[in-house]
């Protein structure tokens, strides 16, 4: 391979090829652009669309696209090659200004929540200068946003610019009032992905997986992630190579891709990232999950990323670790040598749980999904329930602040293990906890609950958002009491200590797997919205309307068509997957139970036949157990028909959404349960797909 240096960024145009291709002055006035958001004259457009062409054409690009992120979830791309016709029959290659600022895609064809009817087709995309164009399978992508003819915000990138801008002018303002000026703030970002690789043989074996995502049939093999022998194993060979050209391919789009390990369940894999903006982040994090498809395909592997593909072992998440830095590199969120003391800390960390308190409901609606509901609350997957984790030194640090008293500090302990050889260092002050859905982690929080399909998008428009609004609060009560005459410290320590006093019920240290912790939750007022359904409701109540609205993130027309999206969606994911269970049961399990039970019936006849009559024959026995278990399944195929048929009389999307989580999964729970049973009886070579133990143990 290459030196990773020499190949890095190599297929971005990234801010080293502006500087070289562009003439001084355009790339001075783009990189205002960027930086200030000032409007970009056509002229300069022209000349930076120019250079953009010849150095995609240097790199082999035959086409552009505008690279949108709609309300899918996934990216979207309409290709248009470089080639522009002359009269003599010749072509020349052109890419205007006007090309790379604006596209037309149908709007009409995207989810929109209402917002677009068939008729009303016409929508724009719009280049987005933040985030570098780079080089795709021949194609020049150009970030752009995505937006209705009328104006309505159709995708995940707009409102995430406008979360990102609305943080970094609420912090500038608080921190104006310690004295502090800065050109901007930035919401800094390193989402970890996590991911099955099975073969990708037995994957198109399955039509569960290939339509769903997810093996919607599978008892448990007899073994699974028990004896904790994969996490960081030892990485197997086909599993190595797919990661080697993930990395390569990565780096060259400017992706800094870091860590890489096998994960808890077999077959489970984590790669991440070194922080970046959260534009940015967002943007390479859709480019990671295309990727591992596409090279998992050429290695014979399907990568799964879903969160839940298999029952009985860990799901797969996203953690998004978040922070916020000055454009010169102060980390807004490190506590520093003497957290107790550092006012500036205390007063952003005061924010953020103020903001995860008032906001726990936004917070469980940007993760939620029919796929994460699988999730949540399991093995490695934290609860439902939205709360913090700070560990026991801050925990302490903000105990003493209440009261009013000086905290004493935890002494940090020497870590030895008793051999001369190895080196001795500190021991932190606090410990992790893998089952908090929000944990400060140093000089960040890691927002654990996201799914692993999840765009990050959301969840970081949210923790943006939320921020910003308590910042404000907080500038506003400060510069008032300023202005009455009281002192700055006073003020400071004020808002600090009726925070903490206010908000602490967010605050959970302990083990969020447990009942009591369930109880304790519903005792301090905490929400636990299990399931997507009970979550999105809360999406268009008056509070968050009116953050929204406030702060111009969404219009209420916008958060309602969003609404309406993501209720839809539920109902459509769920719908799909019972529509693959009963095409499974009924064209291949059904008939495979069957044909085993004439196997165990003939067999049984033909010991008759020659006159060793046992009445209980292994034979009869089986046969039995089948026989009725398959009348069983039979039963269930007719009772999801029937949920599904009664679905269609179901009037209003929230109505819809209920019916479906309470009877339609629970009918596939039931079809689900007696076909794993059958599994267990049924003879492997009769068995129409391929079972767990092949999934997760043959790659």
């Amino acid at each position: 391979m290459t030196s990773i240096p020499s190949i890095f960024g190599s297929m971005v145009f990234n801010d080293e090829v502006m500087r070289d291709k562009l003439p001084k002055d355009i790339y001075k006035n783009l990189k205002k652009t960027i930086s200030e958001g000032s409007d970009l004259d056509i002229g300069v457009a022209n000349v930076v669309a120019n250079a953009m062409k010849d150095w995609a054409i240097e790199k082999g690009a035959t086409h552009y696209t505008h690279w949108f992120q709609p309300m899918t979830g996934i990216t979207a791309e309409k290709h248009d090659s470089f080639i522009s016709p002359q009269k003599d029959g010749t072509i020349i290659m052109e890419f205007s200004g006007k090309e790379l600022i604006k596209g037309e895609p149908d709007a009409s064809s995207f989810p929109s929540g209402g917002l677009r009817a068939t008729f009303e087709a016409r929508g724009y995309t719009a280049w987005d200068p933040t985030s570098y164009a780079f080089i795709k399978d021949h194609t020049l992508c150009i970030p752009t946003a995505f937006y209705s003819y009328s104006g309505e915000v159709l995708d995940k990138k707009t409102p995430l610019l406008r979360s990102i801008e609305c943080l970094s002018r609420e912090t500038a303002r608080i921190l104006r009032l310690f004295g502090k000026e800065t050109s901007r703030v930035i919401a800094q970002v390193g989402p970890e992905q996590e991911y099955f690789l099975i073969d990708r043989g037995e994957y198109l074996k399955r039509e569960d997986l290939v339509m769903c995502g997810r093996t919607l049939f599978g008892a448990k093999p007899p073994k699974g992630q028990e004896l904790e022998d994969h996490y960081f194993g030892v990485i197997r060979p086909r599993v190595a190579a797919f990661m080697r050209e993930l990395d390569e391919e990565l780096w060259k789009l400017g992706v800094f891709a870091k860590t890489k390990h096998n994960e808890a369940a077999p077959a489970q894999h984590e790669l991440a990232p070194v922080f970046c903006n959260a534009n940015a982040a967002t943007d390479q994090n859709q480019l990671t999950m295309e990727l591992m498809k596409t090279i998992a395909e050429r290695h014979n592997l399907a990568c799964l990323l879903h969160e839940k593909p298999f029952l009985g072992v860990n799901g797969s998440g996203k953690h998004n670790n978040w922070s916020i830095s000055t454009a010169e590199g102060e980390n807004l969120l490190s506590p520093g040598h003497d957290p107790f003391h550092n006012k500036q800390f205390l007063l952003f960390l005061a924010a953020v749980i103020k903001a995860v308190d008032d906001f726990q409901d936004l917070l469980r609606i940007s993760i939620a999904s029919a796929g994460n509901d699988h999730r949540l609350g399991a093995a490695e997957a934290p609860p439902a329930i939205v709360s913090m984790f700070l560990g026991d030194e801050l925990s302490g640090v903000l105990d003493a602040f209440e009261r009013g008293e000086e905290y004493q500090p935890i002494s940090r302990i020497d870590m030895t293990a008793g051999v001369q050889v190895l080196p001795e260092f500190k021991k932190d002050t606090t410990d992790r906890n893998r089952t908090s859905p929000f944990a400060f982690t140093g000089n960040k929080f890691e927002f654990r609950m996201l799914g692993s399909s999840l765009s990050i998008a959301d969840p970081n428009t949210i923790l943006n958002t939320i921020v910003s609004e308590v910042l404000s609060q907080f500038a506003d009560k400060i510069e008032a009491a300023v202005a009455a005459g009281k002192a700055f410290e006073d003020a400071l320590d004020e808002v600090i200590r009726n925070t903490i006093r206010c908000h602490k019920r967010i605050i959970f240290n302990g083990d969020g797997y447990t009942e009591d912790w369930v109880r304790e939750a519903e005792a301090r007022g905490l929400l636990n919205l299990k399931t997507t359904p009970e979550a999105l409701p809360y999406l268009v109540n008056s509070k968050n309307l009116a953050l929204f609205t406030k702060h111009k993130i969404f219009s209420e027309t916008e958060i309602r068509s969003r609404y309406e999206i993501l209720m839809e969606n539920y109902v459509k994911v769920v719908g799909i997957e019972a529509l693959t269970m009963l095409d499974m049961a009924k064209k291949q399990i059904l008939p495979a139970c069957i044909a085993y039970t004439k196997l165990l019936a003939e067999a049984e006849a033909k010991k008759r036949e020659i006159g060793i009559v046992m009445e209980d024959s292994a034979e009869m026995a089986l046969c039995r157990r089948c026989s009725a278990l398959t009348a069983k399944l039979h039963a269930c195929i007719g009772g999801l028909e029937a949920v599904l048929e009664q679905a269609k009389d179901v009037t209003g999307i929230r109505e819809g959404a209920d019916y479906t989580k309470d009877a339609v999964i629970a009918a596939m729970d039931e079809l689900r349960s007696t076909a794993d049973e059958l599994e267990g009886i049924v003879g492997e070579e009769y068995w129409p797909y391929p079972t767990y133990r092949k999934l997760l143990f043959d790659v």
